[in-house]
């Protein structure tokens, strides 16, 4: 042969070949499924790993990222009759490998599946009202049902949601004819209320205003009278005092009398006066008057002055 070196070559190269081809790596958050002879030998999680040509074979690739189920539109007869559509979206991951490969054929279809009977089962125990509104109460029951029905699949129900409820055209049309007939009470109702409140604010306005004006007028009297009172109360000491002067005086009973008749006097001032003077006033005030023309006291008139005497003429011929 001419090159002898390549029958060490060829099959060295094949060697290397085969033990590359052997040689797995397993990405991070999957898991390989490993037979042997077609029997579960391991499960071979993230890393290198090394099989035996012909022997070993994967049977499985499983990843373990939670994983989305969107199930199509199914229909529903909900407990008073009433034939929906409705579609759910279901989260879940696998967390057994072994399981999820030997629990079931496909496990999604199974998965799809029981999803699709667990809602007709929790719809029809329902009416049509509690469906529309009872979205997390149907949430809740179809995640926990599902959950521990998939466990032996090798798969965990994170969260089931209800994406779409679409009932039929009908029920839709009356369901809008409610609507705007509750909108048109409510708009009534509130249209009223407001009415209501206005009214009632306008009556404490007016209430109010007659609080404060009676207030006002019983503030203005209160203070008229206390004037009055201290305009009678000032008159009332000043008279007070006039006369306690005039006692200091040493005013005798005549001049008193006088000065009664003059106050009766000043009353008199005025139209359609009458003024009556006792009798004993009167004759006092003749005996003042005579007492004071005998005397001379009190008279203030200016005596006419004396004549003034003539001198006597000079006699021109004595001169």
């Amino acid at each position: 042969m001419e090159h002898p070196e390549l029958l060490f070559i060829i099959p060295a190269a094949l060697i290397v070949l085969i033990l590359l081809l052997c040689l797995k790596i397993v990405p991070q958050a999957h898991e390989y499924v490993l037979e042997r002879l077609g029997k579960y030998k391991r499960t071979w999680s993230a890393g290198l790993h090394f099989k035996i040509p012909v022997i070993d074979r994967i049977a499985k690739k499983v990843t373990l990222k939670e994983q989305v189920l969107d199930s199509p539109p199914q229909p529903v007869i909900t407990k008073d009759n009433v034939t929906m559509q409705i579609d759910t979206v279901v989260y879940f991951k696998v967390f057994d490998a072994k399981l999820f490969t030997y629990g079931a054929v496909n496990p999604i279809s199974a998965l799809s599946n029981l999803t699709a009977t667990t809602l007709r089962n929790i719809v029809g125990e329902l009416e049509l009202d509690d469906t529309l509104t009872s979205r997390d109460t149907i949430n809740g029951k179809m995640t926990e049902i599902l959950d521990s029905a998939t466990d032996q699949w090798g798969i965990k129900v994170n969260r089931v949601e209800l994406k779409n409820i679409i009932p039929p055209a009908e029920i839709q049309n009356a369901m809008e004819k409610q609507m705007k007939a509750e909108r048109d009470r409510r708009e009534t109702l509130l249209e009223a209320e407001g009415h209501k409140a206005a009214v009632i604010t306008r009556a404490e306005g007016d209430k109010q205003a007659l609080i404060l004006a009676a207030e006002g007028e019983r503030d203005a009297r209160i203070a008229r009278a206390e004037g009055e009172a201290k305009a009678i109360f000032l008159a009332k000491k000043a008279e007070a005092d006039g006369l306690a002067a005039l006692k200091d005086a040493g005013v005798d009973l005549a001049v008193l009398e006088l000065k009664k008749y003059e106050a009766l006097v000043a009353m008199s001032n005025g139209t359609a006066s009458k003024i009556i003077v006792p009798t004993d006033a009167v004759e006092m005030t003749k005996a003042n008057i005579l007492f004071a023309e005998t005397t001379g006291l009190g008279d203030n008139t200016p005596s006419a002055p004396a004549p003034a005497k003539a001198e006597p003429k000079a006699d021109p011929c004595c001169e």
